[in-house]
């Protein structure tokens, strides 16, 4: 009966999400083209247009589409016979938003009980739902940073977005992450006689590590998550956390994903565990609270961003179970801060990420108000989230900037970003390889 009732459930998500659109996307691995945009062309018009690279306004601003991808930007582009023409207004357009860090399989709520009282076909309904949610907030595409126990059921949800069943960002996707036994996300703190299984798939030497990246890569996985330090402690100002791997398991990991022709993506706080990462060249280093000098000036030279995630930390300090767990969850945003200024005097590339799904999906634009809030200029945080968001979801002249021949994926906001960075909090128009979600 349990097993009815979830196929029903599921099959009664996928009906409304086809129903609730006028048309869906299909991406591959490789960000291919979408059969179902619109066979007319399309143009679309509003007051202004982003052109982030360059970092200015154009005004007015008009976009040609033309199947899913982008054939004219500028003031004025050619108007085709039976063109359907869009007139947004008095809104900004501009590149879909990049979250480089989001866990779809994750909600709002005890992050720890969720893997255990939900099934994996109740969260992978409800990841579902998440990436409509972040499509919705103008999130075009999105690096999945982990299912959190539900092994491989991203690649499902991948490829149900690719082959237009369901609505949702391009993605990249990792399946499990991988950690130590006793490590970051285990099950800790449960009765052992209950064998709960842990969040993460165990990799606890080099040849382990090498056999669980190719399991999952054989599972669907576009890139491989690696948690490199945990559980971090804040004590009288002091930041602590152990890593996972050295440098050598690490670089082997990294080694192992170019084989392939692929990479790795860590869950680094911390030193050593950061500079670690830095050394073995990871596509990125996710949380980042803390870079020493050194590895500070190995990610300016490597050009690896660090995606603070500066959203999630703001959740947890304002949502925290007691007025104890506040003030230390505040004191460590503070520190994070701190050191996120530090970080951005020396040159170290930023990136745009969230953390969403412990937070609602579709609010996850706050991020870019935090990081203007903490030193980032309004453009310099576009060209992180859009130039060098691209890159790490290894879609570079793609996505990510309004440009003839790339992808048509464009939003439209009130105002002007450039001065108003909150704007972003408010899209009203969403389209993704040619195709209107939101109008």
């Amino acid at each position: 009966m349990n097993k009815i009732r979830i196929s029903l459930i599921f099959a009664a998500v996928l009906f409304f999400s086809i129903n609730s659109h006028r048309a869906f996307s299909q991406t591959t691995s490789n960000a291919q083209a979408q059969p179902n945009a619109s066979a007319r062309p399309i143009v679309l018009h509003a007051a202004r247009l982003l052109d982030v690279a360059a970092g200015k306004i154009i005004s007015p601003g008009e976009v040609l589409v033309r199947g899913d991808r982008i054939a004219e930007v500028g003031a004025a582009v050619s108007q085709p016979e039976g063109a359907e023409v869009i007139d947004l207004g008095d809104c900004t357009l501009m590149p879909g938003l990049i979250d480089a860090h989001v866990h779809l399989f994750l909600h709002p709520g005890n992050e720890g009980m969720q893997t255990v009282d939900e099934s994996v076909p109740q969260r992978t309904i409800q990841a579902t739902l998440a990436a409509r949610a972040d499509l919705m907030a103008g999130f075009t595409a999105e690096r999945d940073m982990g299912t959190e126990g539900a092994g491989s059921a991203d690649t499902a949800v991948r490829n149900s977005i690719n082959r237009g069943l369901i609505p949702g960002p391009r993605l990249r996707i990792s399946g499990n992450a991988i950690s130590i036994l006793g490590g970051h996300e285990d099950a800790i703190g449960f009765n052992p006689a209950q064998h709960v299984l842990s969040n993460a798939d165990y990799a606890n030497n080099i040849d382990e590590l090498i056999e669980t990246i190719r399991r999952q890569i054989k599972e669907g996985a576009d890139f491989i998550k690696i948690y490199e330090t945990g559980r971090d402690t804040f004590r009288n100002g002091i930041f602590h956390t152990p890593y996972q791997y050295n440098e050598q398991e690490l670089r082997a990991a990294v080694q192992e994903t170019a084989r392939v022709g692929t990479r790795v993506a860590v869950h680094a706080t911390g030193e050593p565990g950061t500079l670690y990462a830095a050394e073995a060249g990871t596509e990125a280093v996710d949380h980042a609270f803390q870079l020493s000098d050194e590895t500070m000036k190995l990610m300016h030279e490597k050009d690896i961003p660090a995606v603070p995630t500066f959203t999630i930390s703001e959740y947890f300090a304002d949502h925290a179970e007691n007025p104890n767990g506040a003030k230390i969850e505040h004191a460590m945003l503070d520190y994070h801060a701190q050191q996120f200024k530090k970080q951005l005097a020396a040159g170290v590339p930023m990136a745009v990420g969230s953390d969403v799904g412990p937070f609602p999906h579709g609010t996850q634009a706050r991020e870019f108000v935090l990081m203007v809030q903490y030193g980032m200029s309004p453009l310099a945080v576009l060209r992180a989230d859009l130039l060098n968001g691209a890159k790490i979801l290894a879609w570079q002249d793609q996505i990510g900037e309004l440009k003839p021949g790339y992808f048509a994926d464009i939003i439209a906001v009130p105002g002007n970003p450039l001065n108003d960075i909150s704007v972003v909090q408010k899209v009203s128009f969403v389209m993704k390889g040619g195709v209107v979600y939101k109008h």
